[in-house]
């Protein structure tokens, strides 16, 4: 069986001119990167302002599991597929981190024959937009540091300082250092630390600005400490804005790439949805609407984290009216999700299948509260039996209230996700007529009513833990006039509880908030509930052992 990596290196991949044309995009308005690749003009993003949009399909999933579900790679499959039966349509990707290409998880380009391609510099450095990202978040924590050292005012006190670090790379020693050691020349050591680049406040803005000056706006608010008094220091008071933003100018055009079968794909953006607001550009998914007739663009993680910040966040913060949803699920995951070990999930077990389902179960009612259609596509395994298919496909059909399409898009490309396609124009023909989208909750509800929302209507949570000196924060937002803001909660991504162990769809469990955080800039409260990690860790045995290169200099092991 080929390699992932195998199979792009075999694709023909079209001119990125070519790709870019089939959306009407003139040469000028498109700044190549090689054959494969290209930055679309931002002048040209802002003269489609006044177009009609597209219709846009969220495709989302259950909670992760070892096994894998392919969210990422049914966007792909479905995206090929409305464009095999005549429709134009684009797709719109997150660009993969470096953290888990190097450390567990492994790139993020698809897989099989659903992938956007080049693989390689798509998961590597691409056209650098993180490494600016990066770059932006460290400038401003220099400047925070070269605030304090001269004592230039506002005086921003070294307790209070909340802005970190960033590296885009899965580096545990780097959680919590000390800064400023070695004598009064380097400034006043402080504690400090690193979160991975993906977590930054910075890429959470670089993916809801809407346009240029909404980022330099964006980036201005944000917090980056207080006074002794407890006023907030701004990016804007360190007068770090333009030069952020002149660093981010060149990365905020979006990335256009291409699937093995040439459909457009824009790639750019990438906070994680674990820890952060888990979607791709909102210039990008806009520019794309405007194109096409159908954007197909996918959220992190499962539906209880991704799809319900694709929802509550970045659709109010940049006006989208999502079309439908699709809910990814493999039957190996819900066998895991039934109490089956990963060594036996090749194996035929109804019982544990069953058990299983009700994690699809909750994922399919929660995205039935924001008023979209929705419909399962079971991304299929070779070692799936007739028996568990049609157990899967009937629960969803008897229970469930939704339609279950078998798709083969890993092995088959476009052609093994038409059906899936077919469905979900079904699906926009009926939701044409009502557009009944909603978020989950108002954005004058209390912050604390907002986090109970998610916990109680997308967890299944009885209770949420709010110590007294986080319920004084959140009042303290409020007060300050960030009440209207969404909550980002950061939470595990593989239960819908705060434990990582409890599979399924655990129901009346606490969900302990331990920390909030203000994201001015990008427009909402942070959330840190149970042990999340900004920074995550590498595995014991990380994927980085196994990725190299050839007597060619070609690059091995990279997945």
């Amino acid at each position: 069986m080929k390699s992932d990596i195998d199979i792009a290196r075999a694709a023909q991949v079209r001119p990125i001119l070519n790709v870019a044309s089939e959306l009407g995009i003139p040469e000028e308005a498109l700044h190549p990167y090689g054959k494969g690749m290209g930055k679309v003009d931002l002048d040209y993003i802002t003269s489609l302002e006044n177009l009609p949009e597209g219709r846009l399909v969220l495709v989302t999933a259950i909670n992760p599991t070892p096994a894998g579900e392919g969210k990422t790679t049914t966007t792909i499959g479905l995206g090929d597929a409305l464009r095999r039966i005549g429709k134009k349509a684009a797709i719109c990707l997150r660009e993969p981190s470096l953290g888990p290409c190097f450390g567990q998880k492994g790139g993020a380009t698809g897989g099989g024959y659903a992938q956007v391609v080049p693989m390689e510099a798509i998961n590597l450095h691409f056209t650098g937009d993180f490494h600016a990202i990066t770059a932006a978040h460290n400038l401003l924590a220099a400047m925070v540091d070269n605030h304090i050292h001269w004592g230039n005012e506002p005086a921003l006190d070294p307790r209070r300082v909340v802005w970190r670090r960033a590296v885009d790379m899965n580096d545990r020693a780097l959680r919590r250092i000390v800064s400023s050691l070695g004598g009064v020349g380097n400034g006043f050591p402080r504690e400090d630390g690193f979160d991975i680049t993906v977590a930054s406040e910075i890429m959470a803005v670089f993916c809801l600005a809407r346009d240029l000056p909404d980022l330099e706006q964006r980036l201005s608010r944000i917090a980056v400490g207080y006074t002794a008094d407890r006023t907030p220091v701004t990016a804007a008071d360190l007068k770090a804005t333009g030069a952020m933003a002149a660093l981010l100018r060149d990365a905020f055009m979006p990335n256009l790439v291409q699937t093995l079968e040439g459909t457009p794909a824009f790639v750019h953006g990438g906070p994680f949805a674990n820890i952060a607001h888990g979607c791709n550009s909102a210039i990008a998914t806009r520019s794309a609407l405007r194109l096409a007739d159908i954007v197909v663009t996918e959220a992190g993680f499962g539906a209880d984290l991704g799809a319900e910040k694709f929802f509550d966040i970045k659709c109010r913060k940049a006006g989208l009216t999502p079309s439908a949803t699709v809910v990814v699920a493999t039957i190996r995951a819900l066998k895991m999700h039934g109490g089956v070990s990963r060594d036996r999930l090749d194996e035929e077990n109804l019982n544990a299948l069953s058990f299983g389902l009700a994690n699809l179960e909750r994922h399919v009612a929660n995205m039935r509260k924001y008023g979209l259609p929705v419909v399962v596509a079971i991304n299929r395994f070779s070692s799936d039996t007739h028996t568990e298919i049609a157990l899967v496909t009937d629960a969803c059909e008897t229970k469930f209230g939704v339609k279950a399409v078998l798709c083969s898009h890993w092995a088959d490309g476009g052609r093994g996700a038409e059906n899936l396609a077919r469905e979900v124009l079904a699906l926009l023909g009926e939701s044409s007529a009502q557009s009944a989208f909603k978020p989950l909750y108002p954005d004058d509800a209390p912050l604390i009513e907002k986090i109970w929302q998610v916990a109680s209507e997308i967890y299944g949570a009885a209770e949420i833990a709010v110590p007294a000196a986080i319920r004084k924060q959140l009042a303290e937002f409020e007060a300050t006039g960030y009440g209207d803001y969404p909550v980002c909660i950061a939470k595990t991504q593989y239960s819908f509880s705060t434990n990582p162990a409890l599979l399924g769809a655990p129901q009346d469990h606490t969900v302990p908030v331990r920390d909030v955080g203000l994201a001015a800039g990008a427009g909402f409260v942070i959330v840190m509930c149970g042990d999340i990690l900004t920074m995550p860790g590498l595995p014991r045995r990380p994927a980085a052992e196994r990725i190299g290169l050839d007597a060619d200099g070609r690059i091995t092991g990279l997945f």
